[in-house]
């Protein structure tokens, strides 16, 4: 989990006006499938000739599912909406909601394989933080493995174990970083701003995770590095979500790895 809940409404309006800015590079294309699982939420568009999957976390509001408002407000109907307006969602009011507005950023905004890099984010951070101090925000499956490759490690999390630090400790760690990696669940939540804000000036900043947008113009908000994924056996990862999967399943599934530096 990200380090910090909800943020005040500066940083959340700023995110909103990052997310207009994506919102204008998109390609026009068709919605084909809304999946929303468990963990993961998937997007399937035809742009042009071709058929691009997107994913994103599925953000969950907290509390009870009998409430006033519903995550989605048009559940079976999703597809039909145009492929702009869904990803427009990536500023709605429900996580959910958000959630599937990323996953369609992510099938449509362009494609650039030219500058993608078949390297994860645990090898980049490893490269970039040894006998450095690292910052990462969010506990991902290679924490422990890390800690053995880099000078020091701190870990912020909403939900601390083992060694991490609970993510009140941001504001006292992120500016000590030389290496600040950030889960790109932030994204939805509304954060990045605030944890940005908190980088020492020199710091080598990542985004990464499935939700990672791999456009270029997040190097303008203040990010070096971007490591996210590419869906490429979409039946299946469809399938895996649709019941489930965690991300080290849906890897195994038909998602590939890919890292860009700004």
């Amino acid at each position: 989990m990200p380090a910090f809940r909800n943020g005040s409404a500066a940083p959340q309006q700023l995110m909103n006006q990052r997310f207009e800015q994506l919102l204008t590079e998109i390609e026009a294309g068709q919605i084909l499938d809304v999946s929303i699982g468990l963990h993961w939420t998937l997007v399937t568009a035809q742009v042009g000739e071709s058929i691009r999957s997107g994913l994103a976390t599925t953000l969950t509001s907290s509390g009870h599912h009998h409430r006033d408002w519903p995550d989605v407000r048009q559940p079976g109907q999703l597809q039909t909406l145009p492929a702009a307006e869904l990803a427009a969602l990536c500023n709605a009011f429900s996580p959910v909601e958000r959630s599937v507005g990323l996953a369609a950023i992510n099938a449509l905004l362009p494609r650039m394989p030219g500058r993608w890099i078949e390297i994860n984010a645990e090898e980049l951070i490893a490269q970039a933080g040894a006998d450095k101090t690292v910052a990462m925000v969010g506990h991902f499956p290679f924490t422990q493995r890390l800690r053995q490759r880099v000078g020091a490690l701190h870990v912020l999390e909403l939900e601390p174990r083992g060694d991490d630090l609970p993510a009140a400790r941001a504001p006292d760690i992120i500016p000590r970083a030389d290496v600040l990696a950030i889960t790109s669940l932030t994204l939805l939540n509304r954060t990045l701003p605030e944890l940005l804000a908190l980088r020492k000036k020199d710091a080598l900043v990542l985004l990464m995770g499935p939700s990672t947008p791999m456009s270029a113009t997040l190097f303008q908000w203040g990010i070096d590095i971007l490591s996210g994924a590419v869906v490429t056996q979409r039946e299946k990862v469809r399938a895996g979500l649709c019941q489930g999967a965690g991300f080290r399943q849906l890897h195994k599934m038909g998602v590939r790895l890919v890292s860009m530096r700004g």
